[in-house]
């Protein structure tokens, strides 16, 4: 006797039609989508921005798509009820539509690019905690300097004295103000669910202002090819609560040693993978040394030069010849006698024994 069986194809297409879904989205369970559901108020009024304006060019790619297979479809050659009309040329309405729909969303675009430049300004201190918190009144921002090493990240907090090396905190909910360099090659200094990408330049500073809303450990990383040790050059950032992050303070002032220039200068050096250093002293001036390129002693600051450049020139001598007159409604620096062979003696400091007489 024959039986039907349980299974047949028709039954079995629908279930075998998801499994090749669920193995075609399998792939996609390991995105992380931080950038677009980010945890602080920066990144994501950044994330807003990209989703508004996809939206608004999908008002003219969507109906065009659409229209495209209609019209194929509509028009096929097989299609002999279509209409005919070979000396069609002009619709005036056609044509209003079809350039001011995207002249309007153009406008759109625009207005909101201009408005979000400015509102998103990294260098523009934050005016709000999140969409429903205002910045409370006299709430200091935490200062970070960043540096961007070969292939590591140093992180100096002024406030507090001290600086590690691949690892960053900060409280939840307080402004952070970072001033980011570099030591040798740019850069990009980038939390992705912080905020943007900024780029570390070295004899450059650049700035960011951000806050973190959520408590939580983030990856951080350099979006900016750099060398060999690029792949590599990832930190932690740790959102904390202020209780935690004192304590966190607290960790690295008993665990770590002392930044010196010396120490500096030896950290500079190029490596991969370094793990987590914590130093509890920094030298004074250590980050303005290394913005102005001058952390060996044995050279002149960057401001050094711009200040006699400005001062007139004619090299470390040249300052010594310059003087200042009055032109017009102010001052105006000018060079009164030039360093060269034959007066060299004046302009060069005295030697080490005349100056100890």
């Amino acid at each position: 006797m024959y039986r039907k069986p349980l299974l047949s194809l028709a039954t079995l297409a629908p279930v075998f039609g998801r499994s090749l879904l669920a193995l075609a989205l399998l792939p996609l369970a390991a995105c992380n989508t931080v950038v677009m559901n980010p945890s602080g108020d920066i990144a994501r009024q950044q994330a807003d921005l990209v989703t508004t304006s996809t939206l608004l060019m999908l008002l003219i790619i969507v109906p065009v798509i659409l229209l495209t297979l209609l019209f194929a479809w509509r028009y096929r050659q097989s299609n002999k009820s279509a209409t005919y009309t070979p000396d069609w040329d002009h619709s005036t309405k056609l044509e209003l539509i079809i350039w001011g729909a995207p002249l309007m969303i153009i406008i759109a675009l625009g207005a909101i690019t201009w408005i979000s430049t400015h509102k998103l300004d990294p260098y523009r201190p934050l005016e709000r905690l999140d969409e429903s918190r205002p910045l409370p009144e006299g709430v200091k921002p935490l200062e970070v300097e960043v540096v961007a090493l070969d292939w590591k990240w140093l992180f100096v907090y002024p406030e507090q004295g001290i600086a590690t090396v691949n690892e960053l905190a900060a409280p939840v909910d307080r402004p952070i103000r970072f001033k980011i360099t570099a030591s040798t090659v740019m850069n990009a200094f980038y939390i992705p669910a912080l905020a943007g990408q900024i780029y570390a330049m070295p004899g450059m500073q650049t700035q960011l202002h951000a806050v973190i809303n959520k408590a939580g450990e983030y990856e951080g990383f350099s979006s900016n090819f750099s060398g060999d040790g690029f792949s590599h050059m990832r930190f932690q950032f740790h959102g904390l609560s202020d209780a935690d992050f004192q304590a966190w303070v607290a960790k690295n002032k008993s665990e770590g040693g002392e930044l010196s220039r010396a120490t500096y200068l030896q950290l500079e050096q190029p490596s991969e993978k370094e793990p987590v250093r914590r130093y509890a002293r920094v030298a004074d001036g250590l980050y303005d040394a290394i913005l102005n390129r001058c952390v060996d002693s044995a050279k002149m600051c960057m401001g050094q030069m711009m200040a006699i450049d400005a001062a007139g020139g004619q090299g470390k001598g040249g300052v010594d010849g310059v003087s200042r007159k009055r032109w017009g409604q102010g001052e105006k620096s000018f060079v009164t006698a030039q360093c060269t062979p034959a007066n060299a003696d004046q302009f060069l400091p005295a030697p080490a024994a005349a100056r100890q007489d």
